[in-house]
């Protein structure tokens, strides 16, 4: 079956980034997959994200949907036909929406889990909360616009920190089978991102010590997109296993 290439409207997409031990990010990878390092880390995150006006994108824009989604991420390398390609693994996915939950994995690549939200914006500054409903992961963080980026040891400045999730576009999914990957590339020529500080940020994802044992997962920084145009296109299924290795 062929899948729809969804339009949308990025209103929101709020990327809290975490530099991690190399060895503790392949632990969570699927071959082929390998984690794209950064200065001897390895790059993870939460992905915040409220689009606006999804639709087919042969359907008018006043038919779009609205709605408040989650993703955790691991940057990615993995070896393509014509060489070395980049993007993200994400381990879960989990929206506000019964319809994005139900049509993920069956209308448009990416299985979703059900989450409560609590969001509050103002020009300067936006607090994101959620909870799953399986009870599995809680995050809350409160990011404030800067006007540069401050204290990464990942970037030495934005159009760096840009560059490098520019290149991320393409992302992958785990399934319940476990024996493939759904994909999904973001597609926009209105790149924009704006620094952002962190004010405070709880991840019961990144605070696990099992997953991520003390020291491992630290902080970075926050880049914020705002109302921006984007397209979502469908990649062909990834075939994954468990155990992957670490990039040379």
């Amino acid at each position: 079956m062929r899948l729809p290439q969804l339009a949308s409207v990025v209103e929101r997409r709020l990327l809290v980034n975490y530099r991690v031990a190399p060895d503790a990010a392949v632990r969570l990878l699927p071959r082929p997959l390998r984690p794209q390092l950064v200065n001897g880390h390895a790059v993870a995150g939460i992905c915040l994200l409220r689009l606006g006006s999804v639709r087919p994108v042969w359907a008018p824009k006043a038919f779009g949907l609205r709605s408040e989604n989650a993703a955790h991420r691991i940057a990615v390398e993995w070896d393509g036909p014509d060489g070395v390609e980049t993007g993200v693994y994400i381990p879960r996915r989990d929206t506000a929406s019964r319809l994005n939950a139900w049509a993920g994995g069956r209308l448009f690549p990416g299985e979703q889990g059900r989450a409560d939200f609590e969001v509050r914006e103002t020009p300067g500054q936006m607090r994101v909360a959620l909870a799953t409903s399986d009870g599995d992961i809680r995050v809350d963080v409160t990011v404030e616009l800067s006007d540069e980026l401050r204290g990464s040891e990942l970037f030495t400045d934005l159009a760096e920190a840009s560059r490098f999730f520019q290149g991320g576009a393409k992302g992958f999914s785990a399934t319940s089978s476990g024996r493939h990957l759904d994909g999904m590339e973001l597609w926009t020529d209105a790149w924009h991102v704006e620094a952002g500080r962190v004010r405070s940020a709880a991840s019961s994802f990144f605070d696990d010590p099992d997953r991520f044992p003390p020291g491992s997962a630290t902080l970075d920084c926050a880049l914020i997109m705002r109302d921006v145009p984007a397209s979502w296109l469908p990649l062909p299924a990834m075939a994954s296993e468990r155990g992957a290795q670490l990039a040379s």
